[in-house]
């Protein structure tokens, strides 16, 4: 799939169990961050088609990362992460303009049903 889609978490093992079901559902043009300021600066190089945001960060916060990143690009495609009873600040994250977002730990099959959604819509 000629999607390109960029991982921003802080906890390597995350980004990893992350690309491995993205591998597995045949995307293959991947980029990962592990903070926010790095996600920011990367973004306007890459130009992901979607982008896979962790709402907790050291440093510049998900939700931060989301309004820089909406703000210059409107139409992004922002997924946040979350981790169980984060459920205000979803909600938040999607009046800021997230397209979705998927609570940690997530199931594999939902996970992929959400992304291909947010990569089709």
């Amino acid at each position: 799939m000629s999607h390109k889609i960029m991982i921003v978490d802080d906890a390597l093992f995350m980004r990893k169990t992350i690309r491995k079901i993205l591998e597995g559902s045949g995307y293959t043009d991947i980029v990962e961050e592990a903070d926010g300021e790095s996600a920011v600066k990367a973004y306007d190089v890459e130009k992901p088609d979607l982008m896979l945001l962790d709402i907790t960060m050291p440093g510049i916060s998900g939700l931060e990362v989301l309004e820089d990143i909406i703000k210059r690009d409107p139409k992004a495609k922002i997924i946040m992460c979350s981790a169980v009873g984060q459920e205000m600040m979803i909600q938040k994250a999607i009046l800021m303009g997230a397209s979705d977002f998927i609570v940690k730990p997530f199931k594999k099959d939902e996970f992929q049903k959400i992304v291909m959604k947010s990569l089709e819509g």
